[in-house]
């Protein structure tokens, strides 16, 4: 439904939809959702399944799976609605999709993990038939076959996983062509003819960490990096010249990056296009010629931002970024998520902040690109939501507990002191 996106007294409460949430069933509910024939191998890689996840053990897990207990947490935290990435590790697999995905080991492997990958998918359209109108499941493919996963997104399509695709990364040093190769057009192609978004969370671009010290420092300050290599990839592949309608969505990676990141992209385009001679033209003619548009006019054609942790320096800037391709999430339930504290978040990062504006980074961005229902949502809201006149006045210092400072959200936030 297109978002009407009427104003807002300032009594009235916003309309939130968290751009980003994390789901997934627990590893025994995935039994059903496979063939019998997967049983067995199922029943044994259960058995073996060693969870390494903090946040998926004890009573924190349930989060992810319980879906009573999941709507009582987002609503108290004041979200209408949510777009679910995954979250717990399908089965059969070694780790989670947010993670690169590795290469089988066999093709029997291969077969066992796309069946794991499409329970999760199914178990997904079931989480969110739960809550209609309220949740937009994310349906995962495999990279490894993109005949396959354009089945599995016309599959997602026709069940009504609106949450649309989730794209992994091609982080250096795995066995998979880049995404500027031919070889994916089978998963292009599905994406623009169903109008599913194509969704990119960070994580999945990044080359694993070396589990020391060290290296996962290294991986905490590349893992957006290379996860806003997906953007440039799939301009000088040319997908998003051949399919204007595909929209393009990068998720917790913060908002910050854009303006720079298009600035330096359009330079480089710039020189390579017919600068007169220049290297970058001799490296890159052949490439960018073929291209009708510079960089950052396909993103501001056909890219979002699922603005995770916004902080309030980058709200400052968001006419930079686009204030039409801006959504926020919580990242709930994650233990770096907003949540229980989103109400005092949203107030932190757009205090003073225009109401209309607002609105669109929180719903209505949101509501248009994955087609939710405003109206159904409106009553939803008007019960749980954050009020207009508390964000606009924002949070003041000090009253916070410090357990809020697991949040990035809160890194520029005065912490009151024992």
């Amino acid at each position: 439904m297109e978002p009407q996106g009427a104003t807002l007294s300032s009594d009235e409460r916003y309309i939130v939809i968290s751009a980003d949430g994390h789901a997934g069933g627990d590893i025994p509910d995935y039994r059903t959702y496979l063939e019998s024939k997967w049983h067995e191998d199922f029943d044994q890689w259960a058995a073996a399944y060693d969870n390494p996840h903090e946040d998926l053990l004890g009573d924190l897990g349930p989060r992810n799976w319980d879906s009573a207990r999941r709507q009582r947490d987002v609503e108290a935290d004041g979200l209408a609605a949510e777009i679910l990435y995954p979250n717990t590790i399908p089965p059969f697999y070694p780790k989670s999709s947010l993670t690169a995905q590795p290469p089988a080991l066999t093709q029997a492997d291969a077969d066992r993990r796309w069946a794991g990958l499409q329970a999760h998918n199914r178990w997904l359209r079931d989480f969110c038939n739960d809550v209609p109108g309220r949740r937009a499941g994310v349906v995962q493919i495999n990279l490894y076959d993109p005949e396959g996963s354009a089945a599995e997104i016309r599959w997602a399509r026709e069940n009504g996983l609106n949450g649309g695709v989730l794209l992994p990364g091609t982080p250096p040093g795995v066995d998979l062509p880049q995404l500027h190769d031919a070889c994916y057009e089978p998963i292009w192609k599905a994406v623009s003819e169903t109008g599913m978004p194509l969704n990119h969370h960070t994580g999945s671009a990044a080359p694993p960490s070396d589990g020391s010290p060290e290296g996962m420092v290294t991986f905490l300050l590349e893992v957006s990096w290379y996860a806003h290599r997906a953007f440039y990839q799939l301009v000088i592949g040319g997908v998003l010249e051949r399919y204007p309608d595909l929209q393009l969505v990068f998720t917790e990676q913060g908002t910050a990056w854009v303006p720079e990141e298009l600035a330096r992209l359009d330079h480089f385009f710039q020189r390579m296009s017919g600068s007169g001679g220049s290297q970058e033209e001799a490296w890159g003619s052949e490439v960018v010629g073929k291209l009708s548009l510079k960089p950052s006019e396909y993103f501001n054609r056909q890219c979002h931002v699922g603005a995770s942790f916004i902080r309030p320096a980058e709200v400052q800037i968001r006419d930079r970024v686009g204030v039409d391709r801006i959504m926020w999430g919580s990242d709930y339930p994650h233990r770096e998520a907003s949540s229980p504290y989103s109400k005092e978040c949203l107030a932190f990062a757009f205090g003073g902040v225009p109401e209309a504006e607002v609105e669109k980074m929180l719903s209505l961005n949101a509501a248009k690109l994955y087609g939710f229902d405003l109206n159904f949502l409106r009553p939803i809201a008007d019960r749980i939501g954050p009020k207009v006149d508390e964000v606009f006045a924002g949070l003041a210092p000090r009253i916070l507990p410090a357990d809020a400072n697991m949040c990035p959200a809160f890194a520029d936030y005065e912490f009151a002191t024992d």
